[in-house]
């Protein structure tokens, strides 16, 4: 947790100073340019009064010009036609740099408006033309290592959180992904973010009264989309299933199931755990035999690739696994294979044509 925190610390510092760092852009000439007039003005002030006044008094006579606030002469220049006019100069340039500073200041706050504008809309498009993606409902802990599992092996997705200060951390830290700032919950929100149209949804809030709600209003909108939930309570399972869940998944029951296997089967897990990290993105996946496809050989339709690896086929309720090249797909069976992105995407259009 302590980690988690000081990583979205980070992240949250890097925005800060990405966004002083366009400021410093923006003003730095304006700024430069309304020192450079105090600096000139006040000599030429000091001068003027021959010594006399000090530089205190020179720069809040520079100041009182360029701001028009019109007090009182604090260097006198009633008897200096030379100085009333070097006056006149400092507060065109002093007015005319204040009048400039204040424009960058309309056009950086406007802008970053503009930019948010601009954004949403390019967002909302790119989440229109999305088909069979999967929405991940509340980025925290949980919702961000399912993401990150989604991004690492190239599924398209959309997230939603109604915090905004964690929308804005998973946006830094995943840029190209849609992000919706919203109640996941809402029906409003879930259309936007095209449940209608999805294959999936993650309800991995951290709290299971609003997993429950986003598995109901998900079913309502789309009855046959997959959702997966996660539940800390035992006694909220069922209620879950009752609205919809096609999965349910408690952390502290995997938690706990993971601690195990860590002690009784360690090869099996740092196996598992070197997949997972590997470069080559290796996952175990679950590919569908399209249901209007005629019975044809596994090595037909699968044959020898370095993409993927056949572990097993699931016929109904029976398994076969190390499946020879001559065993004969049947619609509605489920390929359990070992493969890159690239090699799921492969055997997903082969088994589906």
């Amino acid at each position: 947790m302590a980690r988690a925190r000081q990583a979205q610390e980070a992240r949250l510092k890097t925005s800060e100073q990405g966004l002083a760092a366009r400021a410093w852009v923006t003003f730095r000439l304006p700024l430069l340019a309304m020192v450079m007039v105090h600096a000139v003005g006040a000599a030429g002030f000091w001068i003027i009064a021959e010594g006399k006044a000090t530089v205190l008094d020179c720069v809040y006579m520079v100041f009182i010009t360029v701001a028009s606030i019109g007090y009182g002469e604090i260097v006198d220049l009633s008897h200096s036609p030379g100085g009333r006019v070097f006056n006149m100069v400092i507060a065109i340039l002093g007015i005319a740099t204040l009048g400039y500073m204040l424009s960058k200041l309309t056009v950086f706050i406007v802008e970053g408006q503009f930019d948010e504008v601009l954004r949403r809309r390019k967002m909302q498009d790119l989440i229109d033309h999305m088909n069979g993606h999967y929405i991940v409902c509340g980025v925290g802990r949980v919702g961000t290592n399912v993401a990150n599992e989604l991004v690492v092996t190239e599924r398209p997705f959309v997230a939603i959180d109604d915090s905004a200060e964690a929308v804005a951390v998973f946006r830094e830290r995943y840029p190209a992904v849609p992000v919706l700032h919203g109640d996941s919950s809402d029906d409003e929100v879930l259309v936007h973010a095209g449940v209608k149209r999805a294959g999936g949804v993650f309800a991995v809030t951290g709290d299971d009264g609003k997993n429950l709600l986003v598995t109901l209003a998900a079913k309502h909108l789309n009855p046959p989309v997959r959702v997966v939930a996660r539940c800390h309570e035992v006694r909220n399972i069922e209620k879950l299933r009752r609205v919809g869940a096609d999965d349910i998944v408690s952390p502290d029951f995997t938690g706990a199931l993971r601690i195990a296997s860590s002690m009784l089967r360690p090869a099996v897990v740092s196996f598992l755990d070197e997949m997972l990290r590997t470069d080559e993105k290796l996952r175990v996946e679950e590919i569908a035999v399209s249901s209007a496809r005629a019975p044809r050989a596994l090595a037909e339709v699968a044959p020898a690739s370095g993409e993927y690896v056949v572990l097993a086929v699931r016929a109904g309720g029976s398994w076969q696994f190390n499946p020879p090249g001559d065993f004969k797909l049947q619609p509605g069976n489920a390929l359990v294979v070992m493969a890159t992105p690239e090699g799921r995407r492969t055997l997903e259009q082969a088994l589906a044509s």
